[in-house]
């Protein structure tokens, strides 16, 4: 064996060029033992990402994408991000209800078994997204998780249902706090 093969080895990555089985097992495991298990949304638990599924519906898709493309590429704080790419959107609750009335969530094949048979087994399951309350209420009812176990984005609206901005205070409206957003 080579020091290099045998250094994946033992780390329990590669075994004669295939996957160590000692390495899935401990994943199994894992997975098997887990009290609670909290799932990203948007092109995990979806396959698309909701924000520009929204955007496109509201007619402003490319400038949505190309809105994200600077902020990648900007390295701008997530926060910043979601707040420029709002700022062009500007939903009101009347086109967030029309488009959550006219789309089904787009499921990742496999998930509503996954989290099912999570729940078969009393597991606890959170869903955790820098997305909105109003999008991922409907992926929740179809996966049976209570509304209580979404930590995500709420968006603000005025008296007359208007769009004013989301919360920055909850959990996962900014770069690098999805995990500590269940603590």
């Amino acid at each position: 064996m080579s020091p290099h093969s045998e250094a994946q080895a033992k780390n329990g990555t590669m075994t004669n060029g295939t996957k160590d089985e000692s390495a899935e097992q401990r994943v199994k495991q894992v997975w098997r033992s887990a009290d609670a298990v909290c799932f990203d949304v948007d092109s995990t638990v979806c396959l698309d990402e909701a924000i520009d599924e929204l955007a496109k519906f509201i007619g402003v898709g490319e400038q949505i994408a190309e809105a994200t493309r600077q902020a990648m590429n900007g390295g701008m704080r997530f926060r910043d991000a979601l707040s420029m790419r709002l700022n062009i959107m500007r939903p009101s609750q009347q086109i967030l209800q029309k488009y959550v009335n006219s789309s089904k969530p787009k499921l990742t094949p496999g998930i509503k078994e996954l989290v099912s048979s999570l729940h078969s087994r009393k597991v606890d399951v959170y869903l955790v997204s820098g997305g909105f309350r109003f999008l991922i209420y409907p992926v929740a009812d179809l996966l049976g998780i209570n509304h209580d176990r979404v930590f995500a984005n709420r968006l603000l609206f005025d008296e007359n249902g208007n769009y004013a901005g989301f919360d920055p205070n909850e959990m996962t409206s900014d770069s690098g706090t999805k995990d500590v957003s269940l603590k």
